[in-house]
């Protein structure tokens, strides 16, 4: 039961913290899963992460619920995924008049405006622990490569990033095994 109650806390929190939905609760995941309990080191949550971003739907319901499935079965699993959808929805329940009433008001959109920098900050902090771990990992030339090429393809070419994700995934398969 404890390890349920880890489970809870471990994505219950990003989920409160997490403004702007998974991208930005991802630091905050990484955080508690990476640091906090140490159920994965920082390569694993990339992987993790790479995965998930490779499959339909919400990235940190994806990751809550194979992070919970390793850690606690299934019902880690389900305890996983459902904190991470819970602030959201007791939040959503118990404030809808109040967002619908609101949601035009200056005074709400300046302060979006103000919490951006921060989700823009802890991304960058999460990318650069992922660099330096590639670099670690698999040597400056293939970490440069896969930069590289997944800029090409994404900016220049305008490839769907799920198709970069699964390139590189083969790429790592093939000729980083």
């Amino acid at each position: 039961m404890i390890t349920q109650w880890k489970i809870f806390l471990a994505f219950f929190i990003p989920g409160i913290l997490g403004y702007g939905g998974g991208p930005s609760s991802i630091p905050l995941i990484e955080n508690e899963v990476v640091d906090r309990y140490n159920w994965l080191t920082v390569k694993e949550f990339s992987e993790v992460l790479a995965l998930g971003n490779s499959l339909p739907g919400p990235i940190a319901t994806k990751m809550a619920g194979y992070i919970g499935y390793q850690e606690g079965g299934i019902l880690g699993a389900f305890v996983g995924v459902f904190a991470t959808v819970a602030p959201s929805l007791i939040l959503l329940i118990a404030l809808i008049s109040l967002l619908y009433k609101f949601k035009d008001s200056p005074k709400v959109k300046k302060m979006t405006l103000y919490v951006r920098p921060a989700i823009a900050v802890m991304l960058a902090v999460m990318a650069f622990q992922f660099l330096d771990g590639s670099y670690l990992d698999i040597g400056l030339w293939q970490t440069l490569f896969l930069c590289a090429a997944s800029f090409l393809l994404m900016e220049k070419l305008k490839v769907h990033p799920a198709f970069v994700i699964t390139g590189a995934l083969g790429y790592g398969a093939i000729f980083l095994a």
